[in-house]
């Protein structure tokens, strides 16, 4: 064994005695040495102490082969299969073929005694043979037992039946041959074929069998371009007329709104397997953007989960690319979430399809780990590594695979290896750039090929065999000629009684002011024993006399009354983003924590009717994950109110990709309906060009169609009616809220009890100025309302009115115009922002209020930058005067 080597009596006297006491503070090699060495201690006859070295280094094969065994595994059917490891060898251990016939003792292993020769074998063949397994990187010793209780026993390997054989050929051939069924009928268009990675039909399908066997009721699916079509036709049955109508850009095949490519789409169905036990398959729509996926649908599965109660009965898939897995680092953000409390989701089933080539890019250039997988170590994830020739071998680690995640609510990964027998497209030349590799491939015949030569060894009716071609063939024929059928995916199940369209409806959002009192008294108690900080105790004192006396209701009380409210009526919020309990300007509180334990509550919990919860966790350290985890958990959750909270406003493009792909465009491409409200702080106090903008006029660019509602509500009732008409309204669309920062605490930035009495939200409110005094308009959104008030009120500029556009989109020019028309005898219409031209809301609006007006408004703001806002707080205020000073001279 080579750590032995040149080791002193003494000093191995002195780990033994460091073991002893705390094992965890030596190497894996070292606590196998002495634990074996134990073990050969405890036998009744005294041994030598070469025998008992020899005991030991026999325990330390065990363990390093559990370990590394994966190095010797033969998985890539591309490469020759690896006979030896200096690691793995005799010598490594001190031992030679002179031992292979001495029986030892072993330590939780299958057998307590066996000879070298047994005990080698059964290594080899656990895990050296087409399965390569990682798991000892596991910290909780009984995980990493119970999978080795589950493999060295039987090898690692299932036994089949014959039925069971032709059930996984016909799934290989359905696969080949629909590839060369679409290549044939439909030449020149792009599939992204699955073709040299067919062995993953065959494992999905036992995925949902054996899903359903375990109680699974649900499993849904996220899956990259690559192999998408094959799985839709031969896993989730999806009509074969309308998957080929596709091809033929029907118009039967029912596209609403711009729709997307068809290896982008999604489908769901109901699916009895053999056992007749029933289960729900959902395949989520997705962009090309590989892997923006993964946090979507882990969320799309926690919303089901809280809705149904329990977390294992919902089952994440997440098929991935060797290339994506490791290089998008919204995968190691998404396997972040999954044992996170507000995020976690039972465990997500992963499976790397590794055709060992990005696009034109090989491992080498692609990532410095030496597994695809890696990045699943960092939550002690078990990795499966099998050959993607055998698919048998790949059926029986699906089944593991699953066993594990249902005893474990852990994820797990496996990872199939391959190749890609084309290009990156059907038109693609790989020859180009990887000609050594692909006349490996050139040659190479399909999977489906090879097992059925394994399946006729084994003794299977070559009749049967040759039979499931024709009727693969006349599924295939059969569908071509036939007529797309209807679907409509977008609006059924949960929203079902969701209106299609956006409509300008006066919601009624008002809450009667004895039901408000009750819920603000609700909201100041705190459980009998509950110690909570004075001065958040005082805070809640303050916010309840302000309701009970109906006036100075500041913008945190606002929030806190619109949750209470629409929980009391029976519908669930959930709240999540960086800091969101105590809120990043410690404004809202809606957890507290116990000054002597720690241990949290939540007043707003008090207030939900039986069938409605309130949900507020503190996410991590991402805005991308984090926004697509809960974009994912609004499409399944149409009745509840869900909320991401940026830290500031700024940093929400970290989730750029969710917002431009998702948020903005998902019921466009896909008709998949979402009414997540995004709070994005926003506003300029001097601090910087990283905490100032939240970039409205990137939202405003993102709009058209109606696909999006972007509001700046400036009062705390505002804000208040601006929640509430989000799950009033029939219709569900994003909402876009720039928040105030400085506001939060603004002495002028209160609202009375009776503005939250009545509605609705105003999308355009007007300042009371009298139209016959008016003699200029100042046109505004948001905090600068504020400065500009106090700066009208502070000269008695009568003559001036300020108007403030509350939603920016979709635009009410009706009440724009309206409230407008008062002032027709004024001469000056300003436009006035605290953002530089070239940003906020000035470029969307100004053709808009020309067209209104009938002539082009003025501007008044800081010019164009590249930068949001300068780092300097003196030249900020020097700024900021001067936009307010220029309004006024305009006026």
């Amino acid at each position: 064994m080579d750590f032995l080597h040149n080791i002193s009596p003494a000093r191995l006297e002195e780990l033994y005695l460091l073991w002893r006491q705390a094992p965890q503070r030596l190497g894996a090699d070292w606590q196998a040495f002495f634990a074996g060495f134990e073990l050969a201690g405890a036998e009744p006859a005294p041994m030598a102490p070469e025998v008992a070295l020899r005991q030991s280094a026999v325990q330390s094969l065990i363990y390093r082969y559990r370990d590394i065994g994966h190095l010797l595994a033969c998985t890539d059917p591309l490469s020759p299969c690896k006979v030896d490891h200096p690691l793995l060898s005799l010598s490594a251990f001190g031992l030679g073929a002179a031992d292979l016939d001495q029986v030892f003792h072993t330590r939780r292993f299958m057998k307590k005694s066996a000879t070298l020769r047994e005990i080698l074998a059964v290594l080899r063949e656990t895990y050296c043979r087409s399965i390569g397994v990682e798991f000892m990187h596991i910290q909780e010793p009984a995980e990493r037992q119970w999978l080795i209780d589950r493999m060295e026993p039987v090898r690692n390997r299932s036994s089949f039946t014959p039925g069971e054989r032709i059930a996984i050929l016909a799934k290989l051939k359905e696969a080949t041959m629909f590839e060369g069924f679409l290549h044939r009928k439909f030449p020149g268009q792009t599939r992204f074929s699955l073709e040299g990675g067919e062995v993953l039909i065959p494992l999905l399908d036992e995925a949902v069998s054996h899903a359903a066997h375990l109680g699974v009721t649900d499993l849904v699916l996220g899956m990259p371009h690559r192999g998408r079509l094959t799985v839709l036709a031969a896993v989730f049955r999806r009509p074969l007329e309308n998957l080929l109508a596709e091809f033929g850009d029907n118009a039967e095949h029912g596209v609403v709104g711009e729709g997307d490519v068809k290896y982008h789409r999604g489908f769901s169905t109901n699916f009895t397997v053999a056992d007749g036990s029933t289960i729900h398959l959902t395949m989520a729509t997705n962009p090309s953007h590989l892997e923006a996926i993964d946090p979507v649908l882990e969320g799309k599965c926690r919303a089901r989960q809280d809705r149904r109660g329990g977390g294992a009965g919902v089952l994440p898939v997440l098929i991935h690319g060797d290339a994506a897995f490791s290089g998008q680092g919204v995968v190691a953000e998404t396997f972040n979430l999954s044992q996170l409390e507000g995020y976690r989701t039972g465990g997500t089933l992963h499976v790397v399809v590794n055709n060992q080539i990005g696009f034109t890019t090989l491992a080498a250039a692609a990532r410095s780990s030496c597994y695809a997988t890696d990045v699943a170590k960092m939550v002690m994830a078990p990795i499966f590594h099998v050959h993607g020739e055998d698919p048998e071998a790949a059926v029986h680690v699906l089944r593991l695979a699953l066993d594990y995640r249902q005893a474990f609510a852990r994820d797990v990964v496996i990872e199939v290896i391959c190749y890609r027998r084309y290009g990156h497209n059907e038109g693609d030349e790989p020859y180009f750039t990887q000609p050594l590799m692909y006349e490996k491939i050139k040659d190479r015949p399909p999977v489906a090929e090879l097992y059925a030569r394994t399946v006729a060894e084994q003794g299977v009716d070559e009749e049967r065999i040759a039979g499931l071609e024709g009727e693969i063939t006349a599924r295939l024929e059969g569908a071509l000629g036939r007529k797309a059928a209807p679907v409509d995916e977008g609006f059924a199940g949960e929203w079902s009684g969701v209106q299609r369209d956006y409509a300008h409806l006066a919601v009624e959002t008002g809450v009667k002011k004895e039901r408000l009192q009750v819920l603000a008294g609700l909201l100041s108690q705190v459980p009998a024993g509950f110690t909570p900080h004075p001065k958040i105790m005082a805070l809640l004192e303050k916010r309840r006399e302000a309701v009970t006396q109906g006036e100075g209701i500041d913008w945190g009380n606002g929030e806190s009354l619109a949750f209470a409210s629409l929980l009391a009526e029976g519908i669930s919020v959930r709240l999540s983003g960086q800091d969101v309990r105590r809120g990043t300007f410690s404004q809202r509180h809606a957890a507290l924590f116990d000054m002597k334990t720690e241990k949290p509550c939540a007043p707003l919990a008090a207030t939900a009717r039986e069938g409605a919860a309130f949900y507020v966790y503190d996410s991590m350290l991402s805005e991308n994950a984090v926004l697509g985890f809960d974009y994912g958990y609004s499409l399944e959750s149409p009745a509840a109110l869900v909320i991401w909270e940026a830290q500031f406003g700024d940093f929400a493009n970290g989730g750029q990709v969710v917002i431009d792909q998702f948020v903005a465009s998902g019921e466009a491409k896909w008709e998949r309906v979402s009414g997540l409200v995004m709070l994005l702080p926003h506003g300029y106090e001097g601090h910087g060009p990283e905490h100032s903008s939240a970039r409205i006029e990137r939202y405003l660019q993102l709009c058209a169609d109606n696909n999006l509602q972007v509001a700046t509500p400036s009062t705390p009732a505002q804000y208040f009616h601006l929640l509430r008409r989000q799950v009033k309204q029939p219709f569900r669309k994003p909402l876009i809220v720039f928040t105030p920062k400085s506001l939060l605490r603004h002495p002028r930035c209160v609202s009375p009890l009776a503005d939250l009495e009545t509605g609705p939200f105003r999308e355009v409110l007007g300042d009371g100025a009298n139209p016959a005094k008016v003699r200029a308009v100042l046109l505004c959104s948001g905090k600068i309302f504020f400065e500009l008030l106090e700066r009208k009120e502070r000269e008695g500029r009568d003559d001036v009115a300020i108007i403030r556009i509350e939603q920016l989109y979709p635009l009410r020019t009706d009440l724009l115009g309206e409230a407008l028309a008062q002032y027709r005898s004024a001469g000056h219409f300003v436009w006035v922002q605290e953002e530089p031209a070239n940003m906020g809301g000035w470029n969307f609006l100004r053709p808009q209020l020309a067209e209104i007006l009938g002539e082009e408004p003025g501007y008044v703001g800081r010019p164009a930058a590249a930068s949001p806002a300068t780092g300097s707080h003196r030249l900020h205020k020097e700024e900021q005067g001067r936009v307010i000073e220029e309004a006024f001279s305009a006026a």
